[in-house]
């Protein structure tokens, strides 16, 4: 009797391969289409020449005389020209680039008048200053989550009722109440407290970009915690006892002998935990930080670029994700060839 072929023999098939990536071309388009169709039936006017701006641009300057007065002088200056206006209150100059005006030495003026117009330096944009905020909070609040989640981790799993009854409170508490709410705690009670006792004492208050980084991070090592303790927990006792037995305290033992073996099994989960991590940053501008969604939410505010924008936003979260994937899987491989 011939044997039945498995689904992913029959995968294997040259025919049925390409049957498949036909398929999933074709859903791609359907996709696509769709979602064009959408746009037309509703009548929208892309405007994707404007989202440069967003990420560099240069600002349009002008320049407005204050008062009655005349041109005194028009001299070079390095790389520029130092204009100076005389009236009655004195003198005031400009440094204009060259080819900005249209003035020349004598020459009347009255308020209102344009001195010059030029482009000025670059600078970034709504969107790039909104990356570089996720980035940056999503960096530094994976990297206090980490060490939250280790330390949280090897004392969860500790003897000592002191560490690790802590550990599960700990884990219990943050695990059970919505991050939007402990957002909202840590910047408007516990930033406020903090602030006000701040300066009292002369001291400058913290930035809310440090509030929002302590929640992510309490938040993030919460789960982590679970993580590195199933990773703990997956190695063999008797490697615990054996260390033991050679001399090693409990924390010599862990981190030396169980937590490097552990990296290779909560890998997965951790890539997994701090992509969302990224995503929860989104969370942070409900305390008036700029990062990546409420800059785009500002952008759209200001242009009324609703699917461009959050196109594009949805596009820059996951090029995010989707590199620390990759960075992850290569840590992976690494590992395995140990």
């Amino acid at each position: 009797m011939e044997q039945k072929k498995s689904n992913i023999s029959r995968l294997s098939n040259p025919t049925a391969y390409a049957i498949s990536v036909a398929g999933f071309i074709a859903l791609t388009f359907l996709i696509i289409g769709s979602v064009y169709y959408a746009t037309v039936a509703v009548e929208y006017q892309w405007r994707w020449f404007k989202i440069p701006q967003y990420f560099m641009y240069q600002p349009s300057i002008t320049l407005y005389v204050e008062a009655d007065g005349e041109i005194a002088s028009i001299k070079p200056n390095k790389e520029k020209v130092e204009i100076v206006i005389q009236n009655e209150e004195g003198g005031k100059t400009f440094v204009v680039p060259v080819g900005s005006f249209h003035w020349d030495e004598g020459d009347a003026v009255s308020p209102g008048d344009i001195i010059a117009q030029y482009k000025g330096e670059w600078k970034p944009g709504l969107l790039a200053i909104g990356l570089w905020v996720t980035l940056k909070i999503s960096f530094i609040s994976t990297i206090f989550g980490i060490l939250l989640g280790i330390i949280g981790g090897v004392a969860r799993v500790s003897d000592t009722p002191v560490l690790k009854w802590s550990a599960i409170t700990y884990v219990e508490i943050i695990r059970g109440s919505p991050l939007l709410v402990q957002i909202m705690i840590f910047y408007f009670v516990l930033g406020t407290t903090m602030n006000k006792i701040l300066m009292m004492n002369g001291i400058p208050k913290i930035n809310p970009e440090w509030y929002g980084i302590m929640a992510l991070s309490i938040f993030t090592g919460a789960y982590v915690v679970e993580i590195v303790r199933a990773g703990i927990e997956a190695i063999h006792p008797g490697q615990v006892e054996a260390a033991r037995s050679a001399g090693m305290s409990y924390f010599q033992c862990m981190f030396h002998i169980i937590l490097p073996q552990a990296l290779k099994t909560i890998l997965p989960p951790l890539a997994g935990q701090f992509i969302n991590l990224i995503k929860d940053s989104s969370l942070l501008g409900m305390i008036s930080i700029r990062e990546l969604t409420k800059a785009t939410r500002e952008g759209i505010t200001t242009s009324l670029q609703t699917f461009e924008l959050w196109i594009l936003c949805a596009i820059l979260y996951l090029l995010m994700t989707f590199t620390l994937s990759m960075f992850v899987q290569y840590l992976e491989r690494r590992t395995s060839q140990k």
